[in-house]
């Protein structure tokens, strides 16, 4: 005759039966789904780190054929890094070597390519800022004003927000634009901290175009203190 306990036993493994005919599909499958995210994440983790790897290797490709001359072979090497790695940093970097090496031997095509491949292809908005803003200059070196403007328009990070201005002085004052240039001037020298360098070079553009820089010095208010218990 079983006893008391051996019923309650009995209760409870019916009901846990019960309990799994009923979720044990379901749990088993969120249990699956878990493991399989926790797995698909180190495999994600892997591929990154191996994939950071690879463009760090052939980034080092790519100094070292900046650093040979080897026209044929730059573009080589930065063609193999915009196919397998254009989306990572390595790329962007590799873009603006590879600019500034075919600038300074005379191939401005070849350097116009490959800033306007990092100015449309960056991630990091940053790099994409810079390769604008050399773009731009590039392209105010040939006269091609209307491109250069074009370059520098968009939003770009607060920090080269005077270094735009300054870059659309410039592109203005070679046309002729004194008006534009000086509206640019003084958007690029507000911008910029009291002890930039730069500032002071643009100060200069400013003595320029008949602004005196002392003038848009912002005024500061000094509130007289309250004395305590008055």
């Amino acid at each position: 005759m079983a006893t008391h306990l051996d019923l309650e036993e009995q209760e409870q493994l019916d009901q846990l039966k019960h309990f799994w005919n009923t979720y044990g599909t379901l749990i088993t499958w969120v249990v699956l789904l878990v493991a399989g995210a926790f797995v698909a994440w180190n495999g994600w983790q892997y591929y990154q780190r191996t994939k950071a790897g690879q463009a760090a290797a052939l980034y080092d490709e790519v100094e070292r054929s900046t650093q040979s001359g080897d026209v044929e072979r730059i573009r080589r090497v930065m063609t193999d890094m915009k196919d397998r790695f254009a989306g990572t940093a390595y790329a962007q970097q590799a873009g603006l070597l590879v600019a500034k090496t075919l600038f300074d031997k005379g191939n401005v095509d070849g350097s116009r390519e490959a800033l306007g491949w990092v100015a449309q292809n960056a991630v990091d908005p940053g790099y994409q800022a810079i390769a604008k803003l050399r773009l731009a200059a590039e392209l105010l070196d040939a006269k091609s004003y209307d491109e250069a403007l074009k370059q520098l328009d968009g939003k770009v990070p607060t920090e080269f927000e005077p270094l735009v201005a300054d870059r659309k002085g410039d592109i203005y004052m070679a046309q002729g634009k004194r008006d534009e240039a000086q509206a640019e001037y003084r958007k690029a020298w507000t911008g910029l901290g009291a002890g930039s360098d730069y500032r002071r070079l643009v100060e200069i553009k400013l003595n320029a175009v008949g602004v005196d820089p002392k003038t848009l010095a912002p005024t500061v208010t000094v509130t007289p203190a309250v004395p305590k218990n008055s």
